[in-house]
C-alpha cells in the first residue's frame, strides 16, 4: 500500500486513524500478533477436545483470569511510568513463555495442566499490556476518533480471527500444535519492532507529585467508584459478556460434538465470525448515523443471542457458518462502542487504571463464566445452554430501559490547571496531611437550593480527583454562608488535584455553581493540617521562630 492508497483510505471514516503512521505501524504489527494467538488457540483448545467440556472452557479462563487478578496494578504502572517501555517488557515476556510452549510441543511434553499453566501466564504477559496498549490510543490519534480507533482495534482482532482460526485449524491437522505455538512465539517479535522504532515526538510525562503505587491504585478506585458514566460503562460491560462468553467458550464442542467438524472446521466457523465482525466495522459508520449508543447495544445484543439459538438448534455445519458473521457484527457493534465510551469519559492522569477497570470487567466476565458455561452444557447439555446463554443477552438487553448508556455532550477530560498555588508560609512535604480545604461562599437566600443542587457535581469532582470526604454546610448564624470543606490524603494529593487532575468538566461545573454567588465576593480558601503529623511537628525545621503565630494557610481563589 502506497501513501497514496493510505490517505485515501483514511478519507473513508471508519479508517481515518490509520493516517497516522505510528497507529498505522503499530496496527498492522499487532494483526500479525492477534493472527498468532488465535492460531495458538485453535491448537490449545483442540488439544483438549477429547476431556470433558469443563476442561476446554478453562483455555479461556486461563487466558483471560490473569487480567483480572493483574489489570488494575497495570493500570497504575502505566499511568506512573513509561507504556512504550511497559509494551516491549510485557511482548519480551510473552515471547519467552510462548518459546516454552513450543518447545514442550514438540517435544510430546505438553500435559493438559502444562498447557493451562503456560496459557495463564500468557494472559498475565496480557494483562501487563493492556492497560498500557489502550491508554497509548489518545497519544495516536486524535480525540475525534477515538470511536473509530476502538472500531479499528477490534476490526484488528477480528481479521486475525477470520484469517488465524482457519490457518491454525489447518496447520493443526496437517502438521501439529506445535507449529501453531511457534509462529505465534515469533508474531511478538513483529510488535517489539514497531515499539523499538516509535519514538514520541515530545515524550508524555505523567508527574505523580511523591504519589506511591498503593496511593496511586486507590485513586483509580476512588475516580471510577465517582465518575458515574464510567461505572455505568462497565455496567453495561457486564451485562453483556457473561451472555456472550457463551458462543466462544462452548463453540469447540459444537463444531465437535454438534456438527462433526474437525480442527480444520473450528478453525473456519471462527473465520466466519471474524469475517461478519470486519463487514461490521464497514458498516458502523453508517449504523451510527441511524441508531442511538443505545441502540447499536440493544441491536447488537439481540443479533448475539439470535446466533446462540440457531447453534443450539442446528446440525448442519452450512447453517452455523451462515448465522455466526451476524454475531461477529454483534461482538463488534457493541463492545467498540463501550469501549469509546469509556476511553471519552477518562482524563489522562487516570486513563490506564480506568481502562484496567473496564479489562477486569470484560475479562473477568469471561473468565469467571466460561467454566461455567462448561459445567451446565454437562448438566442440561450443550444445547440447553446455548440456549441460556441467548435468554441472558436478551435479558441484558431489555436493562437498556432501566440502565441507558449516558451520553458524552459536556464531557472534556482536558486537564484545566486553573487553582492558583496557595500562599502558604512554610512548605509542607509531599508526605504531610491529611490536609483538610475549606472554601467559604456566599449566597443569597433565593439561590441557596439551586446552589446546594449544583454543589453536587462538585462534590463528585472533588472526590474522584483525590478527596475522601466531602461536605458542604450553611452558617446557622449568617445563613448566606456556605462552607464546603474536604478531606485529602495527603499535600502531594492536593498538588495534584491543582495541577494534573481536574478537567475542562470539572471547571466548568465549578463556575455554574459559582454563578450564583453574590457578586463581587470570590470564595475564601484554607487549607489546614492535621496537627499530629507533617508540617506543624516539623516546622520549626523550615520556617523562623517569628512565624509561629502565623496562620497555617490562607488563600483566595
Amino acid at each position: 500500500m502506497d501513501q497514496a492508497d493510505v490517505v485515501k483510505l483514511a478519507d473513508s471514516p471508519a479508517w481515518a486513524p490509520l493516517a497516522a503512521r505510528v497507529f498505522r505501524a503499530l496496527w498492522i504489527a499487532q494483526l500479525v500478533s492477534n493472527t498468532g494467538s488465535w492460531m495458538q488457540t485453535v491448537g490449545a483448545q483442540w488439544l483438549l477436545v477429547g476431556h470433558s467440556a469443563a476442561t476446554v472452557t478453562l483455555v479461556q479462563t486461563a487466558s483471560s483470569l490473569p487480567v483480572v487478578l493483574l489489570a488494575l496494578p497495570s493500570g497504575v504502572l502505566a499511568d506512573r511510568f513509561d507504556r512504550r517501555k511497559m509494551l516491549l517488557a510485557s511482548q519480551a515476556a510473552m515471547f519467552a513463555v510462548a518459546t516454552v510452549l513450543t518447545l514442550s510441543a514438540f517435544r510430546g511434553a505438553l500435559t493438559p495442566g502444562l498447557l493451562l499453566a503456560l496459557t495463564f501466564l500468557l494472559g498475565c504477559g496480557t494483562a501487563l499490556m493492556g492497560p498500557a496498549w489502550q491508554a497509548v490510543q489518545p497519544e495516536l490519534v486524535e480525540r475525534a476518533q477515538l470511536g473509530q480507533a476502538a472500531a479499528l482495534g477490534a476490526v484488528n482482532m477480528n481479521l486475525a480471527r477470520a484469517v488465524g482460526p482457519a490457518l491454525g485449524g489447518a496447520v493443526v491437522a496437517a502438521a501439529g500444535p506445535g507449529w501453531v505455538f511457534a509462529f505465534n512465539a515469533l508474531s511478538y517479535l513483529a510488535v517489539m519492532a514497531v515499539l523499538l522504532r516509535w519514538r514520541r515526538a515530545e515524550p508524555v510525562r505523567n508527574p505523580a507529585y511523591g504519589e506511591g503505587l498503593l496511593a496511586a491504585a486507590q485513586a483509580g478506585r476512588r475516580y471510577v467508584w465517582h465518575a458515574p458514566g464510567v461505572r455505568r460503562v462497565l455496567l453495561r460491560t457486564a451485562l453483556f459478556i457473561p451472555g456472550g462468553a457463551a458462543m466462544w467458550s462452548l463453540l469447540p464442542l459444537v463444531a465437535s460434538r454438534s456438527l462433526g467438524l474437525g480442527s480444520g472446521g473450528y478453525g473456519l466457523l471462527l473465520g466466519v465470525v471474524g469475517a461478519g465482525a470486519v463487514g461490521g466495522a464497514f458498516a458502523l459508520p453508517a449504523v451510527r448515523r441511524r441508531l442511538t449508543v443505545n441502540g447499536i447495544l440493544a441491536v447488537g445484543t439481540a443479533v448475539f443471542a439470535g446466533v446462540l439459538a440457531v447453534l443450539a438448534t442446528t446440525r448442519q455445519p452450512w447453517l452455523a457458518a451462515v448465522a455466526l458473521p451476524a454475531a461477529g457484527l454483534g461482538w463488534i457493534s457493541v463492545l467498540s462502542t463501550l469501549n469509546a465510551a469509556v476511553q471519552q469519559r477518562l482524563p489522562g492522569w487516570v486513563r490506564a487504571r480506568g481502562l484496567a477497570a473496564y479489562l477486569v470487567v470484560f475479562q473477568g466476565g469471561q473468565a469467571l463464566t466460561a467454566p461455567l458455561w462448561g459445567l451446565l452444557a454437562q448438566w442440561i447439555g450443550l444445547d440447553g445452554a446455548l440456549l441460556t446463554g441467548g435468554v441472558v443477552l436478551l435479558a441484558g438487553a431489555a436493562s437498556l430501559r432501566r440502565w441507558p448508556l449516558r451520553g458524552t455532550d459536556g464531557i472534556d477530560p482536558t486537564v484545566s490547571d486553573h487553582w492558583p498555588v496557595p500562599p502558604l508560609r512554610f512548605e509542607p512535604g509531599p508526605a504531610d496531611g491529611p490536609v483538610l480545604v475549606s472554601v467559604t461562599y456566599r449566597v443569597a437566600p433565593a439561590n441557596a437550593a439551586a446552589f446546594t443542587d449544583r454543589m453536587t457535581l462538585v462534590a463528585r469532582s472533588r472526590r474522584r480527583t483525590g478527596a475522601l470526604s466531602w461536605g458542604l454546610y450553611q452558617d446557622g448564624k449568617d445563613p448566606e454562608r456556605f462552607i464546603e470543606n474536604y478531606l485529602v490524603a495527603s499535600w502531594a494529593e492536593h498538588l495534584a488535584q491543582h495541577h494534573t487532575r481536574l478537567t475542562a468538566m470539572d471547571r466548568r461545573q465549578e463556575e455554574h455553581a459559582r454563578a450564583l454567588l453574590i457578586s463581587r465576593t470570590a470564595p475564601e480558601v484554607t487549607h489546614a493540617f492535621d496537627t499530629g503529623a507533617g508540617p506543624v511537628a516539623s516546622r520549626q525545621r523550615r520556617t523562623s521562630a517569628g512565624d509561629d503565630e502565623t496562620p497555617l494557610s490562607s488563600a483566595l481563589l
